[in-house]
């Protein structure tokens, strides 16, 4: 499917380059137009900690942590099928979960969730009380993940990941893609890109995209001048396509292959298989870059918290090292690693 978006607005093209620096809350994101070399944001950035790849076993760097909560729909569907949950049911599944907290005005859905507190509290109903504890953390939680922290999106951590690819013009092949932002962020960096997004859950094309706010800002270059520009979803040249990834067509075509939070739902005699994914579909001197969420503490107990939202398929924790040491032992050379807030980074070549 081609997407072509319509003329654009005033209401879907807010914010211009002469408002750099610029950050505001949304009722369900942050629009962030600040800078990622700024000393502020620096504390959120490590990269290449590791100088010598061939040097690094797994002995040094043990192995991920494995999510082992689950959802409690994944726990009734599988109670009513009577086997587990297939991979492509759970990430329908996740997906449609996740969007559910994406569209959410959450100042309305904090205010919300008090009421029905403090109304149950009243009411002296223990269960109610219960469970409306277990929804006011989950709101504040997501609103300081995604909204105060920015760290699902992390715009600034993107762009210091990406910047500096020898590309100009890229076709852009972007692996699982769900609503596509990262793909659309290097699109905005390297303009006249041409992006191809995949997923094999229609949702994500028809839902989770498609409601992608057109309003969101980008922050990437002029292509005549090398100054910053904004973008918006509508100034993007994408075709989504709904298929499985190992059937698609193409061939070594793609300057970047792309894939966000996909490494870590398979388990490792699987890894090799979906490294190789990347791999395939890249031009000679093409990039692969590839995110995974990182093993930290509160990682953790955000997976803990969240589990009837997030956890649906396998999933895993990563170090840096631990990510980029799958991505170097099944034939990639690492240019550029690290970790930004929330998410380990790996940008790697061909060997």
């Amino acid at each position: 499917m081609n997407v072509n978006a319509g003329p654009a607005t005033a209401t879907d093209s807010p914010f211009t380059a002469a408002e750099m620096e610029h950050t505001e809350l949304m009722p369900n994101y942050r629009v962030d137009l600040r800078s990622h070399a700024s000393p502020e944001y620096q504390k959120f950035i490590s990269l290449n900690p590791v100088h010598d790849w061939s040097l690094l076993s797994w002995k040094d760097v043990g192995k991920p942590y494995e999510v082992k909560s689950v959802a409690q729909d994944r726990k009734a569907w599988e109670r009513e099928h009577g086997t587990s949950m297939d991979a492509h049911t759970a990430w329908t599944h996740f997906n449609q979960s996740f969007h559910q907290w994406f569209i959410k005005d959450v100042p309305a859905e904090i205010a919300k969730e008090k009421a029905e507190f403090f109304k149950s509290l009243k009411a002296f109903n223990f269960h109610q009380i219960r469970e409306g504890i277990g929804d006011v953390v989950r709101i504040h939680l997501w609103n300081y993940v995604h909204r105060i922290q920015d760290g699902v999106w992390d715009p600034r951590g993107k762009r210091a990941l990406f910047e500096g690819l020898d590309v100009q013009k890229p076709r852009i092949l972007f692996l699982g893609a769900a609503e596509g932002y990262e793909a659309m962020q290097l699109a905005a960096m390297y303009p006249g890109a041409e992006v191809v997004m995949v997923d094999y859950d229609e949702y994500c094309r028809t839902t989770r995209f498609a409601e992608f706010p057109d309003a969101y800002p980008f922050l990437g270059a002029n292509p005549c001048t090398g100054s910053p520009q904004v973008y918006y979803k509508h100034n993007f040249n994408i075709e989504y396509v709904v298929d499985d990834i190992r059937r698609l067509p193409f061939g070594r075509e793609f300057d970047i292959v792309l894939s966000v939070g996909l490494l870590e739902h398979f388990p490792d005699e699987i890894k090799p298989e979906v490294v190789d994914w990347h791999r395939r579909f890249l031009k000679p001197g093409g990039y692969a870059i590839m995110t995974t969420p990182r093993n930290q503490l509160r990682s953790r107990l955000f997976y803990q918290i969240m589990a009837d939202v997030m956890n649906h398929t396998y999933r895993e924790l990563m170090t840096v090292q631990q990510m980029g040491l799958y991505v170097y032992e099944n034939g990639m050379d690492i240019c550029r690693h690290g970790y930004i807030k929330v998410h380990n980074g790996v940008v790697a070549r061909m060997r």
